[in-house]
């Protein structure tokens, strides 16, 4: 429990315009779609293992992408909005150490905004709770044009110059997706195989391209304590 209060505390030191006791308990959902590129050179280990297998290359770097269908963060809405992150992970997923920077939709109100970090650094509870414990050091939190585009199986995510990111779905057997399903991956239960077509980060002293690599598309149905689905 200490550990968890020390990088609770150290979370909002580090993101601009939250309230350490902003409305705990407040109910919360996420419905939509996350996708990522990350570093690994083959399909990313930690959906099966649960982020306790090594990534391929040792450490995990990796962009974001969460396109909002319906939401909500209390009595305000975040249907529509869209969210960027980049995430640098020092080794298992599961052992912490998370460095992220978050770009948060330009048209999110100022409670949206609030809402987003609550929810994306673990405080607010719910399916997301874990992060708290994961996520040692919050790089930043900005507003910015987050551009998310869904072309068939093709994915894009663009952030300025800063996250320009392509994925596209693996077809497998009669052209079909292929799909992980059944997880206890706490994205979501079905991951859709993917890999990255040209997908570069420049920022916070980043500089990774991730064309060809391991990528992911997950529908995501996220909640908070005091929401029954």
């Amino acid at each position: 429990m200490a550990d968890k209060i020390q990088v609770a505390k150290k979370i909002d030191s580090r993101l601009p315009g939250t309230r350490s006791a902003a409305r705990p308990g407040t109910p919360w959902h996420i419905r939509g779609e996350l996708f990522l590129n990350c570093s690994c050179t083959v399909f990313c280990p930690c959906v099966v293992s649960l982020g306790a297998h090594p990534p391929t290359e040792g450490h995990c770097h990796a962009w974001m992408a969460i396109s909002i269908a319906e939401g909500a963060y209390g009595d305000e809405a975040l249907g529509g909005l869209n969210i960027g992150l980049l995430v640098d992970i020092p080794g298992r997923m599961g052992e912490g150490g998370w460095k992220v920077g978050l770009y948060i939709d330009e048209r999110a109100s100022h409670v949206a905004f609030d809402g987003i970090c609550q929810i994306l650094s673990g405080k607010a509870g719910g399916t997301t709770g874990l992060l708290s414990m994961l996520v040692s050091d919050v790089l930043g939190a900005e507003r910015a044009p987050v551009i998310i585009e869904r072309d068939g199986p093709v994915r894009r995510i663009m952030v300025g110059k800063k996250v320009q990111g392509e994925i596209e779905q693996v077809l497998g057997h009669e052209e079909m997706p292929v799909v992980v399903k059944n997880t206890k991956y706490w994205m979501g239960p079905d991951i859709f195989v993917a890999r990255g077509r040209k997908s570069r980060v420049r920022d916070r002293g980043r500089v990774w391209d991730f064309g060809g690599k391991s990528a992911e598309i997950c529908p995501i149905d996220w909640s908070g304590p005091e929401v029954k689905k």
